[in-house]
């Protein structure tokens, strides 16, 4: 992809008066009349344009960087005040200035060169940014090594501009707790609606794609934090199977469901994506069964007449529960087959006491892998196990303002991974997910994935009494390990809506070309305008 020199120099004179007519309309005493969006030029880029815009010497890498961190300033620091984003990387505009180099000299390399990405803030990088899961114990954090995201994501050329906000510990500290609240970060706002919850945990990587605040984020899932945060937010969100992208480097919550996935405004960009984070690290076990399953380019299965065929199951036990969602739905299960699609019902595919054990195993679990990720933080580590994290907790004067720590007390009170009741629970999760649940469903339906809506409207963010989840469908794909991909389906009323398709182990190329079809012919995807309420 070389540019040749007379091409250079005049993409490098247009460069110069595209931004300075930028700069131009950004600066104070122009903003009165120009919305956030006119004064943004990257406004719902996609990496194909932004590629384009480098090769055709539009802007340089260290003018898009520049542009974000404006509109990050603009929207996310001021004006609405979204508190997405909780550091910013200082290193950013250096790295932007090597990539620019590079593109001079024709080197430019990698799926996703010089794309702004966000890393949630539970994901280690080596570099001058902490990692801190929001938590105030972990502020002067500094991981040892990059995580094998971060890893793979440079290599693949991305710029990683900053950490998002999310749930502090991943949602998984206490009781009436509030999406998208950290200690450190304070309550990241819904861009639709900006007293409406963003979802969680992964409330600032969806709240700063859907806001255009960078390109592509990574988000964290264990039940519902990639998924649920991408419907409310109105983007796409990709939740894997378990083991197709490492957790090396992830402060964990459960070594059996977790996992790193893309988040980002379209299908075919998270594809694009996710096939920059997969691979075997042999410092997470889990990949070692994603050898032979896992492609470095998903976009091979981006095909617009992905549904012509296609056998999906609709989960009926969704419905009853947010009957405005019922309505887009339904008009969604008609479009699925005007498209050439045959949807059947589904009925239940896991039982109570699965989800009971799915929870067992996530406390189990949640104590092993959070004094292993102390440990691997060394010696300067702020905190060395589970009870230290409590007794700070209990000292700070903001951690335990809105909600208690009651999961990291239970947690501390679990044997090790060798315990009889541990096992048993595994047991009963590994069976009675998967072969006796979404394998079952599908084997005796025939089907090609499973669909349901994704959730509920975003409800209004409440300090005191919490979140007020009222339907979600994560559980059956996240206790199971399998993958997930929820898509923009409408809206009730000014609040976006998903639809989630998921289904066996290793199948997302399958689910890739479902949803990319439905998008592709449904086109729901519309940027917030940051309203408020009376």
């Amino acid at each position: 992809m070389a540019i040749t020199s007379a091409f250079r120099s005049f993409g490098t004179l247009f460069s110069m008066i595209f931004f300075g007519a930028f700069m131009a309309c950004t600066s104070p005493q122009n903003d009165t009349n120009k919305t956030l969006e006119e004064r943004f030029p990257f406004e719902e880029f996609t990496i194909e344009q932004l590629h384009e815009g480098y090769l055709e010497g539009a802007f340089g890498v260290r003018d898009v960087v520049q542009a974000y961190h404006q509109r990050i300033e603009a929207i996310d620091q001021n004006g609405p005040a979204l508190h997405a984003i909780i550091q910013l990387n200082p290193d950013a505009l250096a790295i932007a200035d090597q990539m620019d180099q590079a593109l001079l000299a024709g080197d430019q390399k990698g799926a996703l060169f010089g794309v702004p990405v966000l890393l949630k803030d539970n994901i280690d990088t080596h570099d001058g940014m902490n990692t801190t899961a929001g938590s105030r114990a972990l502020k002067d954090s500094y991981p040892l090594k990059d995580s094998y995201v971060a890893q793979k994501l440079r290599e693949a050329g991305a710029i990683i501009i900053g950490k998002a906000n999310l749930s502090e510990w991943a949602n998984f500290r206490g009781e009436l707790s509030s999406s998208g609240w950290s200690g450190l970060g304070g309550q990241t706002k819904n861009p639709y609606v900006l007293d409406r919850n963003p979802c969680g945990s992964s409330s600032g990587s969806a709240v700063a794609v859907s806001a255009n605040l960078c390109m592509l984020a990574v988000g964290t899932e264990t039940n519902g934090s990639i998924v649920c945060p991408s419907h409310i937010n109105g983007i796409v969100g990709i939740k894997p199977t378990v083991g197709l992208v490492s957790r090396s480097g992830v402060i964990p919550i459960s070594f059996t469901q977790d996992t790193p996935g893309p988040m980002a405004r379209n299908v075919h960009d998270a594809a694009i994506m996710l096939g920059a984070m997969t691979g075997v690290d042999s410092a997470d076990r889990k990949t070692l069964a994603s050898e032979g399953h896992f492609y470095t380019d998903y976009t091979r299965f981006l095909h617009r007449d992905g549904l012509k065929g296609k056998r999906l199951g609709l989960f009926r036990p969704a419905f009853g529960q947010h009957y405005k969602v019922d309505e887009i739905m339904l008009k969604t299960v008609d479009y699925l087959r005007a498209q050439g699609a045959e949807v059947v019902d589904v009925e239940q595919v896991i039982t109570a006491e699965v989800e009971a054990a799915s929870f067992e195993i996530m406390l189990y679990e949640y104590k092993d892998g959070l004094n292993n990720y102390f440990a691997s933080l060394g010696e300067n580590a702020p905190v060395k196990n589970v009870e230290e994290l409590i007794a700070f907790n209990k000292t700070d004067s903001v951690e335990l303002k809105f909600f208690n720590q009651k999961y990291l007390e239970m947690a501390l009170e679990k044997g090790d991974l060798n315990s009889p009741d541990y096992l048993k629970a595994l047991a009963i999760v590994e069976k009675g997910s998967r072969e006796m649940g979404i394998d079952r469903v599908m084997d005796e339906l025939q089907l090609d994935a499973i669909i349901a809506p994704t959730g509920s409207p975003a409800w209004k963010t409440d300090h005191l009494n919490g979140d007020h989840y009222q339907l979600g469908t994560s559980s059956e794909a996240a206790i199971s390990g399998y993958p997930n991909i929820t898509v923009p389906m409408g809206f009730v009323d000014d609040l976006p809506v998903g639809i989630s398709f998921y289904g066996r182990a290793w199948s997302e190329p399958k689910l890739i070309e479902i949803a990319y079809a439905f998008e592709q012919a449904a086109n729901q995807r519309k940027a917030p305008q940051f309203l408020t309420t009376d």
